[in-house]
């Protein structure tokens, strides 16, 4: 196991000391790192196991909906991402999809919606999912086309539902997703609303399946005259890109929690792999380009979990972290995709073997450098932070 030295930082308290401690001890006993073809029945059944254990109650907020905490816990989230990643490429993402698909409802939504959904995604009996991305607009949220037209009738006020989304994880096995659309309040990202749509509704379909080199459920969505009640809004209007915004703020941090949890299994693996090898009458560890090596893979974890971990614990102090979640997220993504592929490289040809732990890590960790808002991305709300605080104080 990976060394938890770091969980003695003053960024953690007792609890989460001891929830690293159980989840590390069931995952050991009940996570597997393959998970047979069919991936949607897989990630089901590990959002049921994830739930019967009670881990998804820290993907929720509110007590009184059966979270573990009224306020999402996000040091707590990422440590639970970072062990599950450890273990499980998979069931990172079934726990992680449970928190995403339900943020905005936990933050923002209604008394009636929180009663609804909360407890039911907690327990592991609905599964959710976040659809954000649309095929021209990925990383650019105010460019998205897919909308919402309000109608008034004596029956009752709905949403006309109209469009595509993409790349949306989940789609295709989720029991209602958390849907950003254009409903013309103001120009732009303040135009923009956040509806929550069950996947029985009339009108929706999934239009794609999308295969991916980690397989995951992923797919294409298409919204087709869908009814949606007034009720089924979660904020005001036109606050849609604010939901979208402070959702992923939480779990932008947690997504760089999984990375580091990805490699720390490749260092993991590393070393087990340098100290057994034999190579020239000594092992692969005696070279000093291996040590060398190890040293940097070291470094750049422990680098990139204080990033994580600041961002993560600035978060639960009520402080905006826009900029040190892209921080984590740049810094902690890239770095473990460095270590992974130093983990491969000193596995030789059995570093590229189908379904060997680094490479099976080496697919895990590239969608990461994407997802949720590609590095470039991170680079550019990272610099757009700096400059507008230092305008700020030059006034």
């Amino acid at each position: 196991m990976s060394d938890i030295a770091y969980l003695s930082w003053p960024f953690f308290n007792e609890e989460h000391r001891q929830l690293q401690t159980k989840l590390d001890n069931w995952a050991s006993q009940n996570l597997h790192q393959t998970h047979g073809n069919d991936v949607d029945q897989a990630c089901r059944d590990l959002v049921k196991q994830l739930g019967d254990a009670g881990w998804l109650k820290h993907a929720i907020g509110g007590k009184a909906y059966g979270a573990n905490q009224d306020a999402i816990d996000t040091r707590a989230i990422c440590i639970l991402r970072e062990t599950l990643a450890r273990y499980s490429g998979l069931a990172d993402f079934a726990f992680a999809m449970q928190g995403l698909g339900t943020g905005a409802i936990s933050l923002f939504g209604s008394e009636q919606q929180k009663t609804h959904y909360l407890e039911k995604v907690g327990q592991g009996k609905l599964i959710s999912a976040f659809a954000l991305s649309e095929p021209t607009a990925g990383s650019d949220v105010a460019a998205m086309h897919c909308s919402a037209t309000l109608v008034h009738e004596a029956q009752g006020d709905y949403y006309v539902l109209e469009g595509e989304k993409t790349w949306i994880s989940n789609g295709g096995i989720a029991d209602f997703y958390v849907v950003f659309a254009r409903t013309g309040e103001a120009a732009g990202a303040r135009g923009i609303s956040a509806f929550i749509v069950d996947a029985n509704i009339d009108g929706f379909e999934i239009a794609e399946r999308i295969d991916v080199i980690a397989p995951h459920p992923l797919a294409r969505l298409k919204f087709n005259q869908c009814r949606i009640p007034v009720s089924q809004r979660i904020g005001e209007g036109g606050q849609g890109f604010k939901v979208a915004m402070a959702t992923l703020d939480v779990f932008r941090t947690s997504v760089a929690a999984a990375a580091l949890g990805f490699a720390r299994r490749a260092l993991d693996e590393a070393m087990a792999r340098a100290t057994s090898r034999p190579m020239f009458g000594q092992t692969l560890a005696d070279f000093q380009l291996t040590q060398a090596k190890l040293a940097q893979m070291a470094t750049t974890i422990d680098s990139a979990a204080l990033l994580v971990y600041r961002a993560a614990w600035q978060r639960d102090q009520g402080q905006r972290v826009t900029k040190e979640a892209a921080m984590a997220k740049m810094v902690a993504t890239e770095g473990a995709q460095q270590v992974i592929d130093a983990a491969v490289q000193m596995f030789g040809g059995m570093g590229v073997m189908s379904e060997v732990p680094v490479e099976r890590l080496y697919r895990e960790i590239r969608a990461l450098r994407i997802y949720e808002g590609a590095t470039e991305v991170q680079q550019l709300i990272i610099a757009r932070e700096m400059l507008k605080d230092y305008k700020d104080a030059k006034l």
